[in-house]
């Protein structure tokens, strides 16, 4: 279950970001997907979480948004995450038009349990 963070500068547009929480789940679904948790495209609850932040007064960034996926680490992910971080910002950027973009990908050692 990937945890996402997405922070934004000021001046992002709410229809933007909203437009990127829309999306977002399916195109970190896809970049994380492995022989041990496929993707099938048919996301759940829990099978994702978004949390989005804007940038505080003392936060310092150049970029408009940073997005940080943390997922699982599997040896399948951890071969080609350059790979994937990369075709994730090609996605993000092309069904958004946001160019001022950085996208984070960590492969923690971790596991997650949840309730019904």
């Amino acid at each position: 279950m990937p945890l996402v963070e997405i922070t934004y500068a000021p001046e992002v547009a709410e229809a933007t970001l909203r437009h990127l929480g829309s999306v977002l789940p399916h195109l970190v679904s896809e970049a994380v997907e492995c022989p041990e948790e496929p993707y099938d495209g048919d996301l759940q609850p829990g099978d994702i979480e978004l949390r989005f932040r804007p940038l505080g007064p003392y936060d310092r960034s150049g970029l408009d948004v940073v997005i940080e996926v943390r997922s699982k680490w599997f040896e399948s992910r951890a071969a080609d995450r350059q790979e994937r971080v990369d075709r994730l910002y090609e996605g993000v950027a092309a069904t958004t038009g946001l160019e001022d973009v950085g996208i984070y990908l960590s492969l923690p050692v971790a596991a997650w349990s949840q309730g019904d």
